[in-house]
């Protein structure tokens, strides 16, 4: 959510910022629209003002045996309690239309994003690690994955497409991949476990972003309920309506939960395979961060994704998105994608922004600096995946396939396995 006092200050610093994801200008509407609610809002607090004062005139006149006066002010005041249900309604309506205008509009990219439309302006910043070298051809794992146990046919049956169904040592790996980075980010990395509902009302959804705009990218229950396409709604709300001392700052949480996703919009994407499912397992990371620290915190939480990337050897990139590429709650993006040898290509893994302070204007959530008493600033959120634990087993697989069609197991997971060191083949 946007602050209307920054875009009447700032109007054309405003659009600019949004011309870069492609917006056209809409400062003129939204400040129209504030102008009207502004100028309503003082008729109806003069007209309460002057109700107030021609009440207390009504007494005074019929005790100066004024009949007259007092009639006259009576026929006032009727006329002012008429008026002001009309006052407030208009004034209701014009306010909806301005939040809801408010409330379509993506964040403002920070000054260092790159312009651009898509996945193509994406700027490479780092990388690590070098793909493996292989003596055969490596394939996808929606290849090798079957005879290990990665069952797509039972899935469609009962599910339909962009559904799996993982049996035996293939299932054992995905726990211990969820395992294994829940660990991480809470011994090593510092964040807080969470074990969050999965269902969320309307106004958890609208807090993060996801609501009005993107509904179609989600799956409703029939009592209104929404299905988490992510730990980020359930873990950022938890501070939602809340002022905070400046001291509890940053909360760093994470947690391991199903994600639902409807993929509206990936029609022939990634229609074979674990990338892109309706359901799949996610290490969510989110800090509430004091302001001054979001860029500092950020940098943090990248640094606790690529750990993941590292303990398992799996080679990555990391990309600045652009403007045009990121979700519309962020106003900084980093991807981390990871080498998939069987695509012969990087592909995204996490993703890790930080959103200002445009999360927490939604959730109305603050916190109150230090010493002082009444005023309050609202924090910053950031949220990241640490990691998305189907994309990071496709990784495994593809990665660590061998020659005979059996995939070894990473020393960062035989902890985690029960003795079993490899997929074999059925």
């Amino acid at each position: 959510m946007h602050d209307i006092k920054y875009i009447r200050e700032n109007a054309e610093v405003f659009d600019a910022a949004l011309a870069k994801r492609g917006v056209e200008p809409v400062s003129r509407n939204l400040l129209t629209l504030d102008e009207q609610g502004r100028a309503l809002k003082t008729e109806l607090q003069n007209g309460q003002a002057r109700r107030n004062e021609a009440s207390k005139a009504i007494g005074k006149a019929k005790g100066q045996g004024d009949e007259e006066a007092a009639q006259a002010l009576m026929a006032e005041v009727a006329v002012l309690k008429n008026k002001m249900p009309e006052l407030e309604e208009q004034e209701r309506v014009i306010s909806g239309k301005l939040l809801n205008a408010l409330a379509i509009l993506p964040n403002l990219p920070a000054d260092d994003v790159p312009v651009g439309v898509d996945e193509e302006d994406n700027v490479e910043t780092g990388n690590w690690g070098e793909p493996r070298r292989f003596a055969f051809d490596p394939k996808e794992h929606s290849e090798i994955g079957p005879a290990l146990g990665l069952d797509f046919e039972t899935a469609a049956e009962m599910s339909g497409a962009r559904f799996a169904f993982l049996r035996g040592p293939m299932a054992k790996l995905q726990r211990a991949l969820g395992q294994f980075m829940l660990d991480q980010q809470t011994t090593v990395n510092g964040y807080q476990e969470c074990a969050p509902p999965l269902l969320v009302r309307d106004e958890a959804v609208f807090g993060v972003g996801q609501l009005p705009k993107f509904a179609e990218d989600m799956f409703q229950t029939t009592d209104g309920r929404w299905l988490i396409p992510t730990a980020e709604v359930s873990l950022t709300n938890s501070v939602r309506d809340q002022i905070l001392a400046e001291a509890q700052l940053p909360i760093r949480l994470t947690a391991l939960t199903p994600c639902f996703r409807s993929e509206a919009g990936s029609a022939g994407r990634d229609t074979k395979g674990l990338i892109r499912q309706h359901q799949f397992e996610k290490v969510e990371l989110v800090t509430i961060a004091h302001p001054d620290k979001s860029a500092e915190e950020h940098e943090r939480m990248i640094g606790a994704a690529e750990s993941i990337l590292r303990a398992l050897e799996l080679p990555y990139r990391k990309m600045l998105l652009c403007a045009g590429d990121m979700g519309a709650a962020a106003r900084k993006t980093f991807d981390l994608e990871v080498w998939l040898p069987g695509q012969n290509a990087y592909r995204e893994i996490s993703s890790i922004s930080n959103c200002g302070d445009f999360q927490a204007r939604r959730m109305n959530a603050r916190f109150r600096p230090e010493g002082e008493e009444k005023g309050t600033r609202y924090f910053h959120t950031l949220n990241g995946s640490g990691l998305a634990v189907g994309r990071t087993l496709v990784a495994v697989l593809e990665n660590y396939q061998q020659a005979d069609g059996s995939v070894a197991i990473p020393s960062a997971l035989l902890p985690y396995m029960g003795g079993i060191e490899k997929l074999e083949p059925a």
